[in-house]
């Protein structure tokens, strides 16, 4: 539903939708991306899965480079060793994947089409997970799993964006939940942005809603912000967990640990997360600000939380060393001294802020025919579209104590043939 109006992006989006239309629209779409599935060829052809039988065995759809993997590994630690000592073992990239067999939850699959992400993904996780990087409407055929994360792709709801409903981005959710309904896991998490929960006067998100207990899972949605548990930025995403029909559990978002009420940490700011970067930040996005960028306050001071980290080297926000921005008009702020006083915030900084651990590598494609601006924005893209590791960690933490005691009977509860199907893929036997 377009007006042939062009605007910023390819139409200008047609506000005063009738909701009985949105509905309307919405269930024509859904039904027009199940009936593309049934028409696939014959499921595609993978290498042998490393799942394990004493592990809740993960598969990650829209991928990315993985942060809400990396979080929910660590939250399966800690369910077996605790916070602290997870946190001691892990200094290293060896570190980790010395001690990841502990975790109770174990990724053994991704999908993802972002080739560098793809590769930043190998790089710090093992290489038995098979990584299909193809789009996910041409899957045919999901691997049996436990569990379902991933954050699906967001353009269509993002508030700077144009936000049309009937945008093609805004159903990828569909091969989520018939992911679903393939493999029955017990659990899933999936992640968005705030603009989700508003897109056509709120019947988008109910329909979402809706679409995934359709798959037979009670679901719980909250609007969080990564501040309140302690990541040094402000960030809203909407989380959706899912709990399958017949599990006795119920999913409660983790109480917020750090602000500025009784008993509550202090929020962390910039100056506990990057101070010690300051004489040596790391590779940044260069250039001039635009208009655009220049047209709002872009840079925070070292005792608070960083704007949200955007998937864009060009919109990153300021360090917040030296002098703040002024403001001069209601739409206009300078940089005092000039440009070439002000830097954006580099690599190294936005994966701290994203609570990446020092040791996570990012590839930039090394691509020489690419300009320097252009492989390091391949960099921020994936670590500003990535969720931040200890905001999936304590999101994940609830899954991880109800996992911890109840592995022993959901194993029991498999089937033989489940069984069997794990020990061909791990054996080798056919």
């Amino acid at each position: 539903m377009k007006i042939a109006v062009r605007g910023r992006a390819k139409f200008s989006p047609l506000k005063d939708y009738d909701k009985a239309k949105i509905k309307e629209l919405l269930l024509n779409k859904v039904i027009e991306e199940q009936e593309k599935s049934l028409n696939l060829s014959n499921g595609d052809q993978f290498e042998i899965f490393n799942r394990q039988n004493d592990k809740m065995n993960v598969v990650s759809l829209f991928s990315g480079c993985g942060g809400l993997d990396l979080g929910f590994e660590l939250a399966g630690l800690d369910a077996l060793l605790g916070t602290k000592k997870t946190n001691r073992i892990l200094q290293s990239q060896e570190d980790f994947l010395n001690i990841r067999h502990k975790s109770l939850f174990h990724t053994f699959y991704t999908n993802d089409m972002f080739k560098e992400a793809n590769e930043s993904y190998k790089s710090n996780f093992p290489s038995t997970i098979v990584q299909h990087a193809k789009d996910i409407r041409q899957i045919k055929n999901f691997p049996n799993c436990d569990i379902v994360l991933g954050g699906f792709p967001c353009p269509g709801f993002s508030e700077a964006g144009p936000r049309l409903i009937d945008d093609e981005r805004n159903f990828l959710y569909i091969h989520f939940i018939r992911c679903l309904i393939q493999t029955k896991p017990s659990f899933f998490i999936a992640e968005n942005v705030k603009g989700l929960l508003t897109l056509g006067k709120g019947e988008v998100a109910k329909q979402i809603i809706q679409d995934f207990e359709s798959a037979g899972y009670t679901v719980t949605y909250k609007l969080v912000n990564a501040r309140d548990y302690g990541v040094p930025q402000s960030r809203e995403r909407v989380f959706i967990v899912g709990v399958r029909e017949d599990i006795d559990f119920d999913y409660e978002f983790p109480e917020a640990t750090h602000g500025e009420g009784q008993g509550l940490q202090p929020f962390v700011t910039l100056h506990d997360a990057i101070h010690d970067l300051e004489d040596k930040p790391g590779d940044s996005y260069e250039g001039s600000f635009s208009s655009m960028y220049l047209s709002r306050n872009r840079k925070k001071e070292w005792n608070d939380q960083s704007f949200t980290i955007q998937a864009s080297g060009r919109q990153a926000p300021l360090h917040p060393g030296g002098a703040p921005m002024e403001k001069i008009h209601a739409d206009k702020w300078i940089l005092p001294g000039g440009e070439n006083q002000h830097r954006r915030l580099s690599i190294s900084e936005i994966a701290r802020i994203q609570t990446f651990p020092d040791w996570f590598q990012f590839s930039d494609g090394n691509n020489s025919s690419i300009s320097r601006n252009g492989r390091l924005n391949k960099v921020y893209k994936q670590i500003g579209n990535a969720v931040p590791v200890e905001l999936a960690r304590v999101i994940a933490a609830p899954i991880a104590q109800w996992t911890l005691e109840n592995l022993q009977a959901i194993k029991k509860s498999r089937s033989y043939s489940e069984q069997l199907e794990l020990f061909e893929e791990t054996s080798g036997y056919k």
